[in-house]
Order: structure tokens, then sequence, then C-alpha cells
């Protein structure tokens, strides 16, 4: 283990020795079962309110970081128990999570696309769609909202659902947390933060460095968090948060996904490309941003939010030298420098109508980010892996402007109605300042716009039981890395590209048991036109191009059960049918270019499982065993390669040990307990078949964590 780590990870034990020593606590714990209170949301409606009561499909999942016995390293580790969600983790920190929602998404080979990520309510997806989770910070956080369905519109472009990340609020009394972790291939992870109030000043501060040898062969990465959250109250009622977000990759080497045939000989290997070009990348972001919320006597409250952030990126590549030739090839090297930044201002009230609760929320958003984009040849003569000529140079910016309001009224004692619309307005630039006798001004703009409403209707059958049924619709814009190049090698970007439009309808049951437990049910479809695809891919470049229709229709099923005393049972189910509807032309591999008309869409398995048994109360010993289970998941348009389905199972075991002053929190857990070789994620339309991304085998973890109150 690093020396550093033990340096780090003293404290956290050197605090624990007087509560050892100590043979009486100074204010005993409560040992009873802590009461289950309604989970109350904002994400749905923008007003808070218990998320029973929403006509949506929208679940919290809570965030202790003293008692998850699980390292905090990747949104996966809190998103697979929701059911609609694909949250894979690839092994691979160059190119971020895999995540997408009722199939929305699933095109993306890096990152987040067609799904909307917010930290408290400043977006981690820019304007064109492209978002990312490496800058999420578990270590201070609170919960996670996830909003799937029709009223993921109301977010506007891009917004098949949508994700949002809250930092807790400072604790009274104030609190130090600090965590330690390290398991297989050289896996470590240590946290330290500090919560606290006083007076009407509120802080949350965290920070944390997680480094991994990584389970395939050149897969190394480091990522370094953190997040700060200051809260100020006012005379008059309001309230003041200032949010600082940083995080850090300096060297996230890149294994790239392999071909069938190599992931059965050696899965733990990279691409012979990967190796040759020592493909990686390093990415630095820094944002900070501001809330402002004052609530007036007469049920009206304003709030403002304001942001700003730059990040820059490199990352190398593996494109052929052959490839670049190409007078029009960008390079090997991709180098990003980007300023981003927004608003969002919103009025909310809450009135009777026909004497019955009203509630409104209307406001504005305005989101740019300037990016300077430059493309280097990724060889100098022999040298390969490093950065050459200039290849690309060009200004690419992007904003959006939109107009929203949504209201809820419960028009009857147990029927409630919630209506809602956002006009969207989504512009691209792009400035080429890299002109040569070969290579012409690519400079451009295109525009794109919608207006999508959405409605939902509740009814509440009973006290424990609510019915509910939405509609609405939805767009998606290509996003720059989708326009980057036009088809048949033309130069430019590829401004002919349309949106993507989307109808969406689900309906859904909400059961909650007296003992605390509750059944979620839900039923949904989207039918897309001018859906987005691959047109062709090869030398690095790859074009997208709109295909016709597509549908994504299904089942959702998330059930909690409490058990015999310390017994809880929980799973998450996912029926996904999720389909082209009409033939088109694909030319990225080379097993042909025809696509039927009913093919799957790749990157989404059609049954998807999480459960977990638990056994064990709020302190002493406790238990888990974990599945999940996935069919299998076509990697391609035509269907004609696909990932084989699995089920592997886990189990973690844990003891809280708390005296009033120091709460302990020891636990081991252990991952893939019977070592199934599977593929863990996929990479979609690879030209050249390395689709494949492992998941490692058996693995361990064993980490502690210790929260010290002031007294």
């Amino acid at each position: 283990m690093p020396a550093r780590i033990i340096v780090a990870a003293a404290p956290l034990f050197v605090a624990w020795l007087p509560c050892m020593a100590s043979t009486q606590p100074a204010t005993p714990p409560a040992v009873s079962k802590p009461r289950t209170l309604p989970a109350i949301v904002v994400t749905a409606t923008r007003i808070p309110e218990p998320a029973f009561d929403v006509p949506a499909s929208i679940d919290v999942v809570q965030i202790d970081a003293t008692g998850q016995d699980s390292p905090g390293i990747n949104a996966s580790e809190y998103l697979r128990g929701v059911p609609g969600v694909l949250a894979r983790d690839r092994q691979n920190y160059a190119q971020d999570e895999q995540i997408s929602i009722r199939g929305f998404g699933a095109r993306s080979t890096f990152g987040v696309r067609g799904v909307r990520l917010y930290t408290d309510g400043i977006p981690a997806t820019m304007p064109d769609g492209q978002g990312q989770v490496s800058n999420f910070d578990f270590g201070g956080a609170d919960r996670i909202e996830v909003l799937r369905g029709p009223f993921s519109a109301l977010y506007g472009n891009s917004s098949g659902g949508v994700i949002q990340l809250f930092t807790a609020d400072g604790s009274d009394p104030p609190e130090w947390l600090g965590a330690l972790s390290a398991g297989s291939y050289g896996t470590w992870r240590v946290d330290t933060g500090a919560r606290g109030t006083r007076g009407g000043f509120g802080y949350n501060l965290d920070l944390s460095d997680f480094h991994t040898d990584g389970y395939r062969e050149h897969s190394r990465a480091e990522r370094i968090n953190g997040n700060a959250k200051f809260d100020f109250r006012t005379a008059s009622g309001g309230k003041l948060t200032v949010l600082v977000n940083t995080v850090s990759l300096p060297e996230s080497l890149d294994p790239q996904g392999l071909t069938w045939q190599q992931f059965e000989a050696d899965p733990r290997q990279a691409s012979p490309s990967a190796l040759t070009f020592d493909t990686r990348k390093s990415v630095h972001q820094a944002q900070g941003g501001m809330v402002f919320t004052q609530p007036f006597d007469d049920g009206q409250t304003f709030r403002a939010m304001v942001y700003y952030g730059h990040r820059t990126v490199q990352q190398f590549l593996s494109v052929p030298v052959g490839a670049q030739q190409n007078p029009l090839s960008s390079g090997g090297v991709v180098d990003l420098d980007t300023d981003y930044g927004g608003t969002d201002l919103r009025w909310t009230i809450q009135r009777d109508l026909a004497g019955r609760p009203l509630e409104l929320a209307a406001g504005v958003a305005f989101d740019r980010e300037d990016q300077l984009r430059r493309g280097y040849e990724n060889f100098v003569g022999d040298m390969l892996g490093v950065v050459g000529a200039l290849r690309r140079n060009e200004q690419d910016d992007v904003y959006d402007f939109d107009q929203y309001a949504q209201g809820t009224w419960q028009f009857a004692q147990r029927w409630s109605l919630t209506l809602g619309a956002r006009h969207s307005e989504v512009r691209f630039s792009s400035d080429d300042h890299y002109i040569t006798d070969d290579n012409p001004n690519d400079s451009g703009r295109v525009a794109y716009g919608s207006t999508d409403p959405v409605a939902g209707l509740l009814f509440r059958a009973n006290q424990d039981w609510h019915l509910y049924a939405s509609y609405g619709n939805g767009f998606e814009t290509p996003t720059f890395n989708e326009l980057a190049y036009r088809p048949d090698d033309e130069s430019g970007l590829n401004f002919a590209l349309r949106p993507a439009h989307s109808r969406n309808g689900e309906a859904g049951s909400k059961w909650r048991f007296g003992n605390g437990g509750k059944l979620d049910l839900a039923l949904f479809q989207a039918d897309t036109r001018d859906e987005l695809a691959v047109l062709g891919s090869s030398g690095g470049r790859t074009t997208y191009q709109n295909i016709g229709r597509a549908r994504r229709r299904g089942a959702e099923i998330g059930l909690q059960l409490p058990l015999a005393d310390d017994w809880s049972f929980e799973a998450a189910y996912t029926f996904l049918d999720a389909r082209f509807l009409d033939a088109f032309t694909d030319c990225s591999g080379a097993t042909g270019c025809n696509v039927a008309a009913g093919t799957r869409i790749p990157g989404v398995p059609r049954n998807l499982l999480d459960a977990s048994l638990r056994w064990g109360g709020p302190l002493g010993w406790h238990a888990a065993l974990q599945a999940d289970a996935a069919g299998a998941v076509t990697v391609n348009d035509n269907g004609s390669q696909s990932a084989p389905g699995y089920a592997v199972f886990g189990a973690n075991v844990g003891y809280v040990l708390d005296n009033g002053r120091y709460r302990f929190t020891p636990y081991f857990r252990i991952d893939n307990l019977f070592n199934r070789r599977y593929i863990g994620s996929v990479i979609v339309n690879q030209a050249n078949g390395g689709s494949f991304e492992p998941a490692p085998g058996r693995t361990f973890l064993i980490g502690a964590t210790l929260v010290s109150r002031q007294q």
C-alpha cells in the first residue's frame, strides 16, 4: 500500500483510540429501527414534494458516507439499483462510465449522451447534450434523484432522463469524516471531509483521491475530486449557496475495446493499437456556482442560479498514421480548452385555485459552451503516441436559451393534474482557423428549436396506493462530436443532421406498505423520429445520420420489502424492447451495410435485474448478498455481433460501532463471487470489431469510515 495512504489513514485510526478506551458511551445511541420517512424530491416538479405524489417515475438513492459498504468511486455503485437505468463501469477511466435510461444514450461511445446530468442544480451536461459524471463527488453527497419518462423533457435538449446529485447540508453537531478503502488490482481511495453549521452559516467540504492499476493492461488511472458547499442564511429567510467543484485526472490510460477473439484469448489484455499509440487522456476541470433562494410571505419563492467552469482535455487516440495522410484528417490527438457557464432564473407560486392546492413554477435558462478545439498528429517521425503537427484548429461554440413552465393542481380530493412545457433553442457555431489549399474553410452555423409539452394525471386510490399516467414530447440535438465530420470524406461539419424528436408515454402504480416497504410499477413507450445513428466509421472519423423511426418500450419494477426483523429484500427489474422501426444503411463495420427494420438498438439488454438480500440493523453487524443479471447486448446496428448475457453475485459484511462521539464502520466486500468471465460493457459500432470491454474477475475490497462529532 503506498505510503501516502498510510499517512492519510493514520488520523482516522488515531481518532478512534479514545472510543476504544471508553468503557461507557458518552451518549448511548438509540438502537431502535429507524422510522421510514417519505422521500422528498425536487427534480420532477422543481417544488419539494414527496416522490409518492409525483405522476412520474422518480427514485431517490440516499448516500450514507458511513453505511454503504462500497468505495464511493463510481456512479454505477448507486444507480444500478434504479429500474430503467443501465449504469456500467467500463473499467476505463479515459472514457467515463456508460449510462443510459430506457435506452436513451445507448449509442454513446464515451461520456454520457441523451441523459441530463446535474450537481446541485448545476448542469454537468453541456448545451449540445454531451455530459460526464467524473466530477460527481460522493464523499460529501446526500442523495441522487433519478427521473425517467415524459417529465424529463422539461429539462430541455437530450432529456431521455435526468440524474441529479445533491450535496449534503452542514451537520449539527459538526462532523469530521474520513474514509479509506483498498482492494484488488492496486485500487485504493482516500477521502476526508468536514460538515457543520454555525449560526446562519453551513459548510460541507470533501476531498478524495482515487487510484487503480486497472484490471486490464494499460488501464491505470488516478482521479482527484474536490467539492465544497457553503450556505448563508439571511435575516429575511433567504438562502445563498456557494458551490465549488474540481476534478483532475492527471493521466488515465485507455486499454480500448477488444474483439471477441481477443477477449477469449485474454480478457485482461489491452488492444494492440492502445499499446502502440499509448492511448490516454488527461482532464482538469474547475467550476463554481451560486444559488440564491428567497421565499416570500404569500407563498412565492424566487430562485437564481449562476455558474461558470473551465475544463481542459488532452486525449491520445490510436488513429493510424496512414489515415492521417488524408488532408482532411484531424489527426490523432484531441486538445480541448473549454469555458462554460450559464444561469437559471425561476419563480414558484403556491396558491389555491377553486379552493384546491395549486403549485406553479416558471423560469428561463441560458447555458453556453465555448470550446477551442485543436487536433494534432499522434506521431513525429517514427515516434508514436506523441503530439505532432497541427491538423485542426477551430472555435466551437454552442448555447441554449430555454423557457419553461409547469404546474400541479389537486383539482379533487383524490386527483391532481400536472401540466408543463419547455421551449428550447440550441445554436451551434464553428469558426475554422486551420485553412490550407487541401483543407478549405469549414466554418458554419446551425440552429435547432423545439417546444415540448408534458401532462400527467395522478389518482390517489387510497393513502398507500397511487396510480398515474403521463405523456409528453422531447428532442435531442446532435452533439458537436457527432457534427464533427461530413460523409463521403467531405470537409466541414455535418450541419445536415436534424434533431431527433420523441413522443413519450408511461402509466404506473406506486404502492407503499405499512411496514415501510414499497412496490413501484411502470409501463412506458417512446417513439422517436429522425433517430441519430452511425453512418460510417474509418480512419478515426465517425459520421452520423438520421435514420428514421425507433421505438423503446418496456416495463420497470422497483421493490423494497422488509422481511423478518433486520432482514430486507430489494429488487429493480427492467424489460426494454428497443428497436429501429425503419430500415437504413450503416457502413460502420465489415459485416455489411444494411440494417433491417425491427433490428434491436445496440448497447442495451432486453432484461436487466439488480437484487439484494440484506441483514442487520443500524448498529452492530450487517451483511448482504447481491445479484446483477443482464441479457445479451448487440454491439452494432445490424445485430451481427453481441455480448452474451450474464449473472454475477457479490457479498459484503460490515460492522457499525457508535458511542455518540465516534461512529466507526469497517467493511469487507467481494464482487463477482464465482469469478465469472463476462463482458461488462460494450462500445457500439466499432469498425475494427473492438466492441467488448471485459469486467474483472473476483475482486476484494476492504475499507473503513470514521465520523467524529463535536460535543
